[in-house]
Protein backbone atom coordinates (compact mmCIF):
# COMPACT_ATOMS: atom_id res chain seq x y z
CA UNK A 1 0.00 0.00 0.00
CA UNK A 2 1.55 3.18 -0.92
CA UNK A 3 1.18 6.03 1.61
CA UNK A 4 -0.21 9.20 1.13
CA UNK A 5 2.07 12.13 1.32
CA UNK A 6 -0.22 15.42 1.41
CA UNK A 7 -3.68 16.44 1.37
CA UNK A 8 -5.22 18.44 -1.08
CA UNK A 9 -8.84 19.93 -1.21
CA UNK A 10 -10.40 20.60 -4.29
CA UNK A 11 -13.01 23.51 -4.80
CA UNK A 12 -14.36 23.26 -7.77
CA UNK A 13 -18.08 23.63 -8.52
CA UNK A 14 -18.02 21.10 -12.18
CA UNK A 15 -18.68 17.47 -10.95
CA UNK A 16 -16.73 16.47 -13.76
CA UNK A 17 -13.67 18.31 -13.01
CA UNK A 18 -13.74 17.46 -9.36
CA UNK A 19 -14.11 13.64 -10.23
CA UNK A 20 -11.29 14.22 -12.62
CA UNK A 21 -8.57 15.72 -10.20
CA UNK A 22 -10.21 13.59 -7.55
CA UNK A 23 -9.30 10.45 -10.01
CA UNK A 24 -5.57 12.10 -11.23
CA UNK A 25 -4.58 13.30 -7.50
CA UNK A 26 -5.55 9.89 -5.73
CA UNK A 27 -5.44 7.34 -8.28
CA UNK A 28 -1.83 8.60 -9.61
CA UNK A 29 -0.40 10.66 -6.84
CA UNK A 30 -0.11 9.41 -3.44
CA UNK A 31 -2.71 12.42 -2.49
CA UNK A 32 -5.58 11.90 0.13
CA UNK A 33 -8.31 14.15 -1.73
CA UNK A 34 -11.40 15.61 -0.59
CA UNK A 35 -14.06 17.39 -2.85
CA UNK A 36 -16.20 20.62 -2.29
CA UNK A 37 -18.61 22.21 -4.70
CA UNK A 38 -17.71 25.82 -3.00
CA UNK A 39 -16.29 27.99 -0.76
CA UNK A 40 -18.85 27.57 2.09
CA UNK A 41 -18.84 23.43 1.50
CA UNK A 42 -14.65 23.89 1.33
CA UNK A 43 -14.74 26.14 5.02
CA UNK A 44 -16.67 23.42 6.55
CA UNK A 45 -14.44 20.49 5.46
CA UNK A 46 -11.22 22.93 6.75
CA UNK A 47 -13.15 23.50 9.92
CA UNK A 48 -14.29 19.45 10.42
CA UNK A 49 -10.92 18.38 9.79
CA UNK A 50 -7.98 17.93 12.67
CA UNK A 51 -5.45 19.85 10.53
CA UNK A 52 -5.31 21.82 7.35
CA UNK A 53 -4.96 20.47 3.90
CA UNK A 54 -1.50 20.45 2.28
CA UNK A 55 -3.06 21.71 -0.80
CA UNK A 56 -6.00 23.99 -1.63
CA UNK A 57 -6.95 23.93 -4.98
CA UNK A 58 -9.26 26.86 -5.60
CA UNK A 59 -11.83 27.99 -8.63
CA UNK A 60 -13.04 31.48 -8.16
CA UNK A 61 -16.38 31.44 -10.13
CA UNK A 62 -18.64 29.40 -7.92
CA UNK A 63 -21.91 29.88 -6.66
CA UNK A 64 -23.07 30.21 -3.34
CA UNK A 65 -19.63 31.16 -1.67
CA UNK A 66 -16.94 32.04 -4.48
CA UNK A 67 -13.25 31.55 -4.44
CA UNK A 68 -12.80 34.97 -2.80
CA UNK A 69 -15.32 34.70 -0.75
CA UNK A 70 -13.61 31.70 0.84
CA UNK A 71 -10.09 33.42 0.84
CA UNK A 72 -11.57 36.17 2.62
CA UNK A 73 -13.12 33.86 5.34
CA UNK A 74 -10.11 30.94 5.17
CA UNK A 75 -7.53 33.96 5.19
CA UNK A 76 -4.39 32.08 3.58
CA UNK A 77 -1.96 34.10 6.34
CA UNK A 78 -3.82 32.09 9.13
CA UNK A 79 -2.57 28.97 7.68
CA UNK A 80 0.80 28.99 6.85
CA UNK A 81 1.06 25.02 6.25
CA UNK A 82 -1.40 25.05 3.06
CA UNK A 83 -0.66 26.21 0.07
CA UNK A 84 -3.88 27.88 -1.88
CA UNK A 85 -3.08 27.53 -5.69
CA UNK A 86 -6.39 29.46 -7.64
CA UNK A 87 -6.91 27.23 -10.21
CA UNK A 88 -9.55 28.78 -12.59
CA UNK A 89 -10.33 29.38 -15.79
CA UNK A 90 -11.32 32.94 -14.63
CA UNK A 91 -8.89 35.52 -15.68
CA UNK A 92 -10.31 38.68 -14.88
CA UNK A 93 -7.25 40.86 -13.31
CA UNK A 94 -8.88 42.43 -10.73
CA UNK A 95 -10.03 39.31 -8.83
CA UNK A 96 -6.66 37.43 -9.60
CA UNK A 97 -4.56 40.57 -7.54
CA UNK A 98 -7.37 40.54 -4.93
CA UNK A 99 -6.71 36.71 -4.69
CA UNK A 100 -2.74 37.61 -4.19
CA UNK A 101 -4.04 40.50 -1.81
CA UNK A 102 -5.75 37.62 0.32
CA UNK A 103 -2.74 35.49 0.30
CA UNK A 104 -2.86 32.59 -2.81
CA UNK A 105 0.50 31.53 -3.41
CA UNK A 106 -0.22 30.79 -6.97
CA UNK A 107 -2.93 31.50 -9.95
CA UNK A 108 -3.17 28.85 -12.73
CA UNK A 109 -5.30 28.93 -16.15
CA UNK A 110 -6.90 25.49 -15.89
CA UNK A 111 -7.77 25.66 -19.46
CA UNK A 112 -3.73 25.64 -20.32
CA UNK A 113 -3.37 22.89 -17.84
CA UNK A 114 -3.18 19.09 -18.97
CA UNK A 115 -3.88 16.97 -16.07
CA UNK A 116 -0.30 15.74 -16.22
CA UNK A 117 0.26 19.55 -15.21
CA UNK A 118 -1.88 18.92 -12.30
CA UNK A 119 0.08 16.71 -10.96
CA UNK A 120 2.96 18.24 -11.92
CA UNK A 121 2.12 21.04 -10.15
CA UNK A 122 0.89 19.53 -7.13
CA UNK A 123 4.05 17.02 -7.22
CA UNK A 124 6.58 19.93 -7.20
CA UNK A 125 4.03 21.46 -3.83
CA UNK A 126 4.53 18.40 -2.09
CA UNK A 127 8.39 18.61 -3.05
CA UNK A 128 8.92 21.81 -1.89
CA UNK A 129 7.21 21.05 1.20
CA UNK A 130 9.16 18.26 2.51
CA UNK A 131 12.21 20.28 1.36
CA UNK A 132 11.76 22.76 4.34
Amino acid sequence: MTKKTATVLVVEDDQALNDAYRMILDTVGNYTVQTAFNGQEALEIVKDSKSDPDIILLDLRMPVMDGIGFLREFKPEEHPDTTVVVFSNYDAHKDIDEAYELGIDRYVLKARAAPKDLLHLVDGITAEKSAV
